[in-house]
């Protein structure tokens, strides 16, 4: 691979800071993956330095929003030991199938979103993922090659918190990867860890979209005074920091978390009510966000 400051590959994959967005054969001799075929015009990886931060919100309500704006997209949950994706679009019952035998038929959702989930492969919703390294990666190689995505627009991949086996593995077998989109909440503690998942996305040649701060302010719904209950601003002074775009924020909103145990993404609901109406338009706002960052 190419160090930093030559174009010369030297064969040291394991050590090269750009080998999971490389494509020369030699990757192959040093144990690191070829990219997958799939036709996809733009994958996005969603991650965060910590759980509980609510990246599978970020990645449930990008995915709808940018189906609802016509694009054909996939969602690939990746978080081997915690899926989460299904639960939160009403879709925890589903199976993975195969229409042919070779191909894994994702589960559809609408007419142009379509999901693939470990979750879809238990036996029930409690049962546990006992699994080293080795078995996650080819279940991984197996959502992104063999399944039948058809033509896709995006490919949202909803990865595990930290910078482990699973995203190393995304970054390495992915095609197309527009960037990375790093979710936060505004304490001290999540950016610190969140600072650790934009240094990774660096490390590894890919492009950082930007960080969502989430969980940023509560509105009280009895006198409507805004309460930071895990501070506020932490987000955007790390994004300044680490010289990489900020997204913006989404307030922690009740309605939101009922969306998300009800299946119904938030970003597709608006009921009429001022604090809805607020919390959809920094919703909305973090998404088209993202895509200013792929089209830059």
């Amino acid at each position: 691979m190419a160090d930093n400051n030559s174009t010369e590959c030297d064969g040291n994959c394991s050590s090269c800071a750009s080998a999971a967005g490389c494509s020369d054969p030699k990757k192959t001799a040093a144990g690191i993956q070829q990219k997958v075929d799939i036709n996809v015009k733009h994958v996005i990886l969603v991650l965060s330095g910590k759980g509980g931060v609510g990246k599978s919100t970020v990645s449930t309500n990008l995915a709808m929003a940018l189906s609802s704006k016509g694009y054909a997209t996939g969602i690939a949950d990746m978080d081997i030991h915690g899926p989460n994706i299904p639960k939160m679009l009403g879709i925890e019952d589903e199976k993975l199938t195969s229409m042919d035998g070779k191909k894994i038929s994702p589960v559809k959702i609408t007419g142009n979103l379509s999901v693939v989930s470990m979750a879809f492969l238990l036996p029930d919703k409690t049962s546990p993922v006992i699994w080293r390294g080795p078995m996650k990666n080819t279940a991984i190689k197996q959502f992104l090659e063999e399944t039948d995505w058809g033509e896709l627009d995006f490919l949202v991949v909803d990865l595990p918190p930290g910078t482990g086996d699973e995203a190393l593995a995304v970054a390495q077998l992915a095609p197309n990867i527009a960037g990375a989109v790093i979710v936060t909440t505004p304490q001290e503690v999540a950016i610190l860890d969140s600072s650790k998942s934009v240094k990774f996305v660096e490390k590894i040649g890919l492009k950082v979209l930007g960080i969502v701060e989430n969980m940023s302010g509560f509105t009280c719904p009895h006198c409507g005074e805004i309460v930071d209950l895990f501070g506020r601003g932490g987000g955007e002074k790390a994004a300044e920091e680490l010289n990489v775009p900020y997204l913006g924020s989404i307030p922690l909103d009740k309605e939101m978390r009922e969306a998300g145990d009800s299946g119904k993404p938030f970003i597709v609901k608006r009921d009429g009510t001022e604090q809805n109406k607020i919390t959809w338009q920094h919703v909305d706002d973090v998404m088209e966000e993202v895509l200013k960052q792929i089209k830059e």
